[in-house]
């Protein structure tokens, strides 16, 4: 394999799952293997775990301005001409960077590749495949269908593109996808699984999902003019769930998630659309008839 890679670990007080991500990266056997973690100042296990690894990887250990912040630093201290990004409760599975590698050598006009991963839970059990899709520009504004662990590029992308928006704290991947897309960056799918990404209660974006919707919508408002409907669904969801709205309740739920939607469109869009007011209509209508039959039965 004629490329060398890179990859970045960034991480923060994720002593319960570090080792197994680290290990994940050292078992790849890469000749050349570049490894970096980029520690936010851990308190919990995290470095004395680092310094049993030695020369086998570097790693620094000092406050940060957070996840995107951590990427960059270990992009501008690595040269692989590949570049990995793997946070530190995700794993890479048997495979991954050679399979990764190998496609960037026989197609040297392709500058990110994506594989299909797996969300597994604390104890790398496989939960449910993660929702991959075959690559298209304009689909990716609907949907996230990349699974950031098994996204490889090179390093070519960064000096052209740029690295991650630091202001992000949930979004910083998707953002990067939807800047690449629109920036016409070569891209290609390896159908294989590549990596595990992690779900448990402690992740960012379980722990706080509403906050990861505004930041999503505060995104694609900036990046694209505009939110898609389907993010403003998904954010009215979500508010709808964290606030324990049951949707056994189908009217209350049916007129919470139309009110919301409504609400997310005139605050990002600043109009409402004929599509949500479509929606929410048809929403209640729906659900109105559902639970009269219901009652009535």
């Amino acid at each position: 394999m004629s490329l060398s890679i890179s990859v970045i670990t960034p991480s923060f007080n994720q002593g319960t799952f570090i080792a197994r991500t680290i290990q994940s990266v050292l078992d790849q056997s890469v000749p050349g293997l570049d490894y970096m973690v980029v520690d936010g100042g851990s308190t919990d296990q995290t470095v004395s775990i680092l310094k049993q690894h030695g020369h086998r990887l570097r790693w620094v250990s000092e406050k940060d301005r957070g996840q995107a912040d951590a990427v960059n630093k270990g992009i501008h201290q690595t040269s692989g001409a590949v570049i990995g990004w793997l946070n530190s409760d995700d794993v890479y599975y048997p495979g991954a960077l050679r399979t990764a590698l190998s496609y960037f050598n026989a197609h040297p006009d392709v500058d990110l590749v994506f594989g299909s991963a797996h969300h597994i839970d604390e104890h790398d059990n496989v939960i449910e495949p993660y929702p991959t899709e075959a690559w298209d520009a304009a689909r990716l504004r609907e949907v996230c269908y990349l699974c950031q662990p098994a996204v490889f590029f090179r390093r070519r992308v960064v000096e052209r593109h740029g690295v991650l928006d630091d202001r992000l704290q949930y979004c910083m991947d998707y953002e990067y996808w939807l800047r690449l897309a629109a920036r016409d960056v070569r891209v290609a799918r390896i159908p294989e699984v590549l990596a595990g990404s992690r779900l448990h209660a402690a992740t960012k974006t379980l722990g706080s999902r509403v906050k990861v919707h505004r930041e999503i919508n505060d995104m694609m408002r900036q990046r694209c003019g505009r939110v898609p409907e389907r993010w403003l669904y998904n954010y009215a969801h979500t508010v709808l769930d964290e606030k324990g709205v049951p949707r056994t309740r189908k009217l209350r739920f049916a007129l919470g998630l139309s009110v919301l939607s409504c609400y997310a469109s005139l605050r990002w869009n600043r109009r409402l659309s004929r599509e949500v007011m479509r929606t929410a209509g048809r929403w209640i209508w729906h659900n109105s008839v559902s639970a009269w039959k219901e009652r009535w039965s």
